[in-house]
């Protein structure tokens, strides 16, 4: 083995395979550090307190003007929700189940209190980004209330009127007094409890099990119309969203879709920075095998005088192949290292933005640079023994 290597080496082109390793580097780099920085950074557009969540989109119909004086909103049909589920772009969809029964909710503090009437909605759990607390009194009704009302009377009617402004924390210790009436002058007594505020959904929640066992006992001759759904789709930059919105005539709330087009095309960011990187370690590759075919051409008599003397082509192939072998494992090694460097810079100044954000896996990254290092290992092998056994 030695002194094949030493017949072989001289014309060794130390500035082609160096080409070749800083080559390759790039592009391996490029490859996982794109894809360590998408598995650490969509956790703070799609998780629980993310910037993003996954795509939802609330749909409603127009209001129908009745005399010219009122509206009425107008209500999905089966067929309606049928068809918007048979679409390609939909995941699932959930209905809003407004409660068919007066609310009236009141605060005592002090000796003084007050009141409001209110309404309550419902929608299927799934559709939820606050998770409903697993265990509350009979007499206690959990509500999630959308996060812009906190907003609004903190810094709208709290500073005009010189009022305490108040934190998530303290308006979820309040118990607040609920009382239903129905049909028939039928009452219930509750205590009702914020347990969470809503970013997704601007209305006043209640458990949709809670939701159906009131509205058949307050009032169950009422039938309840579905005027809004909410709907998870697949791609929020597909264009047939908006073209059978507009097609059906409905109506969208706020401008749901922005939030997760933006994550949409943060995935096809990340998608054509890992391409760029795979077509540089194509070319790098491309370099390495043209510097072995010109080495191998200007040793094709020390080539050939081996192989007729016993030699056989793997045993003559052989110190080219570790030669690259050893290149890619180096590599493989320096771009994890550098990648994990990388990292730890970028994710100080993450956490800085995202305080609670958790670290992104490494071990698809780790897993997909094994396979980019066998992969390119395993062309170069065959290329090599088969460039040999021309000779």
């Amino acid at each position: 083995m030695k002194l094949i290597w030493k017949l072989l080496r001289r014309h060794v082109s130390v500035g082609q395979f160096v080409g070749f390793f800083f080559a390759n580097l790039l592009g391996m780099l490029i490859v996982l550090l794109s894809l360590q920085f998408f598995e650490d950074i969509i956790p703070a557009f799609s998780g629980e307190d993310g910037v993003m969540k996954n795509t939802y989109v609330i749909i409603s119909k127009h209001i129908a003007a009745i005399s010219g004086i009122k509206g009425e909103a107008q209500t999905f049909t089966d067929a309606d929700i049928r068809e918007l589920e048979e679409q390609a772009f939909t995941r699932r969809v959930g209905a809003f189940t407004a409660s068919q029964y007066q609310v009236y909710g009141s605060l005592s503090m002090g000796g003084s209190g007050m009141g409001t009437d209110m309404f309550f909605e419902s929608v299927p759990d799934a559709f939820v980004d606050v998770k409903w607390p697993a265990n509350l009194p009979a007499d206690e009704v959990p509500i999630i209330l959308p996060r812009s009302y906190l907003a609004l009377y903190n810094f709208g009617f709290a500073q005009t009127k010189n009022l305490p402004k108040l934190s998530e924390g303290v308006v979820s210790m309040i118990a607040m007094d609920v009382r239903l009436r129905g049909e028939g002058g039928a009452e219930r007594q509750l205590k009702g409890r914020v347990v969470g505020f809503s970013t997704r959904l601007n209305t006043v929640l209640v458990p949709e099990s809670f939701m159906r066992q009131s509205n058949n006992e307050l009032a169950p001759h009422a039938q309840a119309k579905t005027t809004r759904l909410i709907v998870e789709v697949v791609n929020p930059a597909d264009d047939a969203i908006a073209s059978f919105i507009q097609e059906k005539g409905y109506e969208l709330e706020d401008n749901s879709l922005d939030a997760g087009r933006a994550t949409y095309f943060l995935k096809i960011v990340a998608a054509i920075v890992m391409a760029v990187g795979l077509l540089i370690s194509a070319l790098s590759f491309y370099i390495l095998m043209l510097s072995i075919y010109l080495l191998v051409q200007k040793n094709a008599d020390k080539l050939q005088n081996l192989r007729l003397i016993g030699y056989s082509p793997a045993r003559v192939s052989l110190p080219y192949q570790l030669l690259t072998i050893g290149m890619n494992a180096c590599v493989l090694l320096l771009a994890l290292v550098l990648v994990f460097w990388i990292r730890g810079r970028y994710l100080e100044r993450l956490w800085l933005m995202f305080p609670t954000l958790q670290e992104g896996a490494t071990g698809t990254t780790i897993l997909l640079g094994i396979i980019l290092f066998l992969l390119v290992s395993l062309l170069n092998i065959i290329a090599i023994r088969r460039k040999i056994a021309t000779l």
